[in-house]
């Protein structure tokens, strides 16, 4: 069934607002035909440009050439069948097709040029600027690599007059930086797309496309933040866009560039359709360049068999890719340079294949963990020398300095000692004892192989002849043995045994402070697991009295030693202990203090790194006794000393930090600290969700700051990651409120309710409804703001009811208020089901009012004479003509009672007192707006100087609200002056 030309025609105007791709390029087809079958010629016009804008904005942007030939055709032919639209948008699109010809490497030269001549004459003869030419010639110039042509284009470009034909703003700042970058001006093409960045000029694709192009610049110039800040802004702008495979190009090559492998693979898997869209041969060259040299990076870091994505139909490896990429790209490449005559083309893909990373890893705050270098051993090639035996002596002597000086590294320098060992028979007892000891201290050992290994350093040592050492490797092994918590008890009575033999020995001078001191740290923390295996209270009290008693005999014994050698951590970890039992008995700042002298004690012996754990739990208890500036100092001196903790410690300190700034406020600070955290966290492997809570701390933070588009698109990343399971309720209802807060800071109130909506569902069931409320409400508000009226009248509907529960009567009215607009929007007969509203509002005022404490009245009083003002402005708005327009003087009844609801609202204003003097005056000009439409010119002239008068004396430093109001006074006076009497 054929379409008629009104619905066409509205279908054309539909088809412009729908997403780029394959379906809209179809539907433009689909309705070039419709419009053909009709005979109307201006139809056929509008339909031939609908399609040409759509294959412009699309992947197939090689089918653009016909419908403009046609269109060109049609404009020598039949000009009489263009209207001044249509005019405008034939010539505005000559600059596309002249432009895009530069990217077909089957357009010959010749026809490129005699079509940039075409657009010249035909601009010349419409009366348009050459400035849109001469831009056009630059491209060209550029792609051939002609510089001095193209600096010619380029200054005659500047020069030209600005008109209706020269490209957008926004558009030329990206073309200019562009040249400036490809002259190597990168400060000057960064200040020249300043004002596209800042949102000062922007389009359909922009700052989309120079927030790709700034990224190189960015990272060149030493601007790491804002380069991670475009690219988490500018790739959550692309995502969708078919037509961005050229900025999505300059995404994966950042990604490449800054030890961001995974994430550049992540996007590559987005778009598969990319590799073989064919209709852009320039931006599909480009797209093969970047995925050849993310496979080449894959490929150094020993990952050329990885899985990775590419195009449909096989299965592809870093290495096979790699190959397909450069290949394809090589090929396009010479396919461009034998139509221009020279190897221009060919040598910027190359350069760009031959890029060496920028940064060696420039965490993003994303989870995109970089693929760790695969280990590899050359093999020797035949006649070369081999590396020569590893010398064991060195091993053993360097391991036994770093476990002398306590060094965090002594444990890993053990392990090579060992392997180095293997097989060996020249080893010592002493040897054979340290290493079976420190073998003994993997963490990741069961605790029954650990306490053998321990127990069979203990014999050796003591064959060696040294018993201190002998009895403090036994005492490890009672140590580990309580970590079983069936034999803990046991592994207590071994220790005292172990406790009296240590002593003994430090008495006759056999043992050091260090290793008798050791076997009754050991004891302590045999004491500790007593405490945490207790069944019940009286248990656990039982226990920590014991640990307690156990910890200060450790410390009798510690302390008078002072500084001898190796005692500081024995003292330090007394300390600690007495500070967990501080804590656990509610003595919040007596464990402050004695966790701050724990961390001084093994600081002042030169092991910093000993410090972190009681600094981290200095910081954990200020925190609790919102003691900020000391929760601040110990987190950072925690990290400061944590160089030697593994990366999973590194993920909990940067949080740890990151959660003390963001609770005073420095978000700043705190986003920088919660980026480390995740970057630590997925060096860890993500294994304990610490990466998950930095990052959703992280888009909050960022979100305090300003940054919408960084926090929606860190927030959108870790929403799949969060889960009630995992995190909770609570943190799975936050990060969607972000999320919504910043969409809707981005322009997307629909997207931002689903959010809320969700969130809401969950709150649902919170025994405390404020924030189910809350969350309801904002549904609402982003709801209305994105027009899907139903649903946000019931959005509304369900958070005025909750208000109602809550006993929150400003947030119920203006539920109620709002749901009034909505029935005129949606258009029901009349005001009526609009007033019923406002008149509900009044009552759930006035009811408010008469139960109110004294230091309620005023906000009560406000809130109804909001209620009158818009009930006024309501009835006003409902009115089809203007007063005395209509012949039975219903619009001129109407507006005197909206007037008399306006004046009750500033009386209403009056009465609630000064705090609300700018509602009042905003009430005063609507009534004045009422006056001068009822022809009363007096009375409008008084209520706008009144307002004129309320504000004299205010200077150039009053705020946004003093200026509106004036401006509006000054408006209310210019249009009764001007205005007919009537």
């Amino acid at each position: 069934m054929s379409l008629d030309i009104a619905t066409i025609r509205q279908a054309l105007r539909d088809n412009y607002e729908e997403p780029e791709g394959p379906a809209r390029n179809a539907r433009a087809e689909r309705l070039l035909t419709e419009a053909e079958g009709t005979g109307d010629a201006p139809l056929l016009v509008e339909a031939l440009a609908n399609q040409l804008q759509a294959y412009n904005y699309s992947s197939e942007k090689d089918k653009m050439f016909v419908p403009f030939a046609r269109l060109l055709r049609m404009w020598d032919e039949q000009p009489g069948s263009f209207d001044q639209v249509m005019t405008h948008h034939l010539f505005w699109m000559f600059k596309w097709v002249s432009s895009s010809m530069i990217n077909q490497p089957h357009i010959p030269l010749a026809s490129i040029e005699k079509w940039q001549g075409e657009m010249a004459h035909r601009y010349r003869l419409a009366g348009h600027s050459e400035r849109a030419v001469r831009q056009g010639e630059l491209q060209i110039a550029r792609h051939l690599g002609d510089l001095e042509r193209a600096e010619r284009a380029y200054t005659a470009w500047q020069a030209a007059d600005r008109d209706r034909m020269a490209n957008c703003h926004a558009c030329e700042l990206h073309s200019q930086g562009a040249w400036q970058v490809h002259r190597g001006q990168d400060e000057e093409a960064l200040h020249t797309w300043r004002p596209v960045l800042d949102g000062e000029h922007t389009c359909a694709h922009e700052p989309h496309a120079v927030l790709a192009a700034s990224l190189l610049p960015l990272l060149r110039t030493g601007r790491t933040e804002q380069a991670r800040g475009h690219h988490l802004r500018g790739y959550r702008m692309i995502r969708p866009m078919e037509s961005m495979r050229d900025a999505v190009a300059l995404h994966i090559e950042f990604c490449a560039l800054t030890g961001n492998e995974a994430r550049a693979l992540e996007i590559l898997a987005e778009r598969p359709a990319y590799f073989t869209a064919t209709g852009n041969p320039d931006s599909l060259m480009d797209y093969l360049a970047v995925t050849a040299l993310l496979m080449d990076r894959l490929t150094a870091l020993g990952h050329d068999d990885q899985s990775v994505p590419g195009p449909a139909g096989t299965d592809w490896t870093a290495r096979s890719l790699a190959g397909h990429a450069r290949e394809q790209a090589l090929a396009l490449a010479a396919r461009f340079d034998e139509r221009n005559g020279n190897t221009q083309v060919s040598d910027v893909v190359r350069e760009r294949l031959a890029q060496q990373p920028l940064l060696d890893r420039l965490p993003l705050g994303l989870r995109a963990p970089r693929p760790a270098a695969a280990a590899r051993k050359p093999a020797a090639e035949p006649g070369t020398a081999v590396d020569a035996p590893l010398d064991l002596a060195g091993l053993l002597a360097e391991a036994h300095r770093l476990s002398d000086a306590q060094h965090p590294d002594a444990g890993p320098a053990w392990q090579v000692a060992a392997r180095a060992a293997e097989g060996s028979t020249g080893l010592s007892d002493h040897d054979r004892a340290c290493i079976d000891d420190h073998r003994a201290r993997d963490g990741a050992l069961p605790p029954a192989v650990a306490r053998g290994l321990f127990l069979s350093a203990a014999e050796l040592y003591g064959a060696a002849g040294v018993p201190g050492e002998a009895v403090a490797a036994a005492a490890r092994g009672a140590y580990v043995r309580s970590l079983e918590a069936e034999h803990a008890a046991e592994a207590l009575a071994e220790a005292a045994v172990l406790v009296d033999r240590a002593l003994a020995l430090h008495a006759a001078g056999r043992a050091t402070g260090r290793q008798a001191g050791g076997v009754l740290v050991c004891r302590a923390r045999i004491l500790n697991q007593l405490v945490l295996g207790a069944s019940d209270e009286s248990a656990v009290e039982t226990a920590v009295d014991a640990l307690e008693q156990g910890v200060r005999e450790l410390l009798a014994f510690t302390e008078p030693l002072g500084a001898q050698a190796g005692v500081a951590t024995g003292t330090a970890e007394a300390l600690g202990f007495l500070g967990d039992i501080a804590a656990y008995r509610g003595d919040g700042s007596g464990a402050g203090e004695l966790y701050a002298r724990a961390a001084a004690e093994t600081d002042a012996a030169g092991l910093p790194w000993y410090s972190v754990a009681y600094e981290t739990k200095a910081a954990r208890i200020a925190v609790e006794l919102r003691d900020h500036a000391t929760a601040e100092r110990a987190a950072r001196a925690a990290l400061a000393h944590g160089a030697f903790v593994p990366a999973p410690g590194r993920a909990r300190l940067h949080l740890q930090l990151a959660e003390v700034l963001g609770g005073i406020g420095e978000f700043a600070e705190a986003s920088e600290q919660a980026l480390d955290a995740a970057h630590w966290a997925d060096e860890a492997g993500e294994s304990d969700g610490l990466g998950v809570h930095a990052r959703h701390l992280l888009g909050g933070w960022l979100l305090q700051l300003g940054r919408a588009a960084e926090a929606a698109a860190i927030l959108e990343a870790v929403l799949p990651d969060i889960t009630a399971e995992d995190h909770g309720d609570g943190m799975v209802v936050q990060t969607l409120w972000w999320l919504g807060d910043a969409l809707t800071a981005l322009g997307e109130p629909r997207e931002a309710a689903g959010h809320w909506l969700k969130a809401a569902d969950i709150a649902r069931t919170w025994p405390e409804q404020h924030d189910h409320a809350m969350l309801a409400n904002l549904a609402g508000q982003a709801l209305y703001q994105g027009e899907l009226n139903s649903q946000a009248e019931k959005a509304y509907a369900r958070a005025g009811e909750l208000w109602r529960r809550l006993g929150d009567v400003h947030a119920l009215v203006r539920t109620l208020r709002v749901r009034a607009w909505i029935a005129v929007r949606e258009g029901q007969p009349g005001p009526a089901a609009a007033r019923a509203f406002m008149a509900a509002a009044e009552r759930e005022c006035e009811a408010a009012l008469a139960a109110a404490e004294p230091g309620q009245v005023p906000g009560l009083r406000a809130e109804l004479a909001d209620t009158h003002r818009q009930t006024g402005e309501l009835i006003a708005n409902a009115c089809e003509g203007e007063p005395d327009e209509d012949d039975d003087g219903s619009a001129r009844s109407a507006y005197e009672e909206a007037l008399a609801q306006v004046d009750r609202a500033v009386n209403g204003f009056t009465e609630a007192g000064p705090d609300f003097l700018d509602r009042r005056t905003a009430a005063e000009l609507v009534a004045a707006w009422l006056e001068a439409d009822l022809g009363r010119r007096d009375g409008a002239r008084a209520r706008a100087r009144g307002v004129l008068a309320v504000y004299e004396g205010t200077g150039a430093e009053a705020g946004d609200t003093v200026h509106a109001r004036r401006a509006e006074a000054e408006s209310v006076l210019e249009y009764v002056d001007r205005a007919p009497h009537k």
